[in-house]
């Protein structure tokens, strides 16, 4: 799954720690979810949705494998 957390904390002039402390979990946390070796629990999709005032599928992108 492919997402766009980083250009958008980016944008915003957000450090990862600072997002981190805000989400209540660790900088590698956000380091790992931007870098795609990480794919969020739903609760945190949720809570970097909101706290970006987006919709989860605005900051995440699921790409079903091709069959």
């Amino acid at each position: 799954m492919k997402n766009r957390l980083e250009e958008l904390r980016k944008a915003r002039g957000i450090r990862q720690e600072e997002l981190a402390n805000d989400l209540e979990v660790s900088r590698q946390t956000i380091g790992s979810l931007e870098n795609g070796r990480y794919n969020p629990s739903i609760l945190l999709a949720f809570k970097l949705a909101r706290y970006f005032g987006l919709q989860i599928e605005d900051i995440f992108i699921y790409e079903e494998d091709a069959l």
